[in-house]
Order: C-alpha cells, then sequence, then structure tokens
C-alpha cells in the first residue's frame, strides 16, 4: 500500500481578506471626508472648486469600491499599446 504525503499548506498572504478587511474600515471615513469637504465648498460658494473635487471624489471612489480596477485598467492600456 502506498503512503500518501500530505499537501503543503499555502505559505502566501491572505491579500483578498485584507483588502476586503481595508476596504470596509477606509469605506466611511472616505465618505466622512468628502462629504465635510463637500459642504465647506458649498457654505463658501465656491461652486467650480466643489465641482473639481466633486469629480475627484468619484474618480477615487470608483478605484477604491470597484475591485480589481487597477488590474483590468492596466491590462486594457497593454492590450491597447500591444504589450502581451
Amino acid at each position: 500500500m502506498m503512503e500518501m504525503a500530505p499537501t503543503p499548506t499555502p505559505t502566501g498572504i491572505d491579500s483578498a481578506g485584507l483588502a476586503n478587511f481595508l476596504r470596509a474600515f477606509f469605506a466611511p471615513l472616505f465618505l466622512v471626508v468628502v462629504s465635510v469637504v463637500a459642504l465647506f465648498f458649498l457654505f463658501t460658494r465656491e461652486i467650480t472648486r466643489f465641482v473639481q473635487f466633486l469629480i475627484l471624489a468619484i474618480a477615487i471612489g470608483v478605484i477604491f469600491y470597484v475591485p480589481n480596477i487597477i488590474e483590468v485598467t492596466a491590462k486594457a492600456i497593454a492590450g491597447a499599446l500591444g504589450i502581451k
């Protein structure tokens, strides 16, 4: 009878769990900061800066909240440039 060797356990770091934890931890903090700064711009009637900040906050929010957006974007850019 052949004895089976035990399968090795993975030694890498579970980055998916870490990413989910960081996203859950910093998401409310990000929303609070964006809200406070947006209210500041509205109360001081700086509409141009408010719109600029809102566009920047949306861009950062998409990068922050959408999983794998950086990988997908990098692959798309590399594919457009003809890099495999």
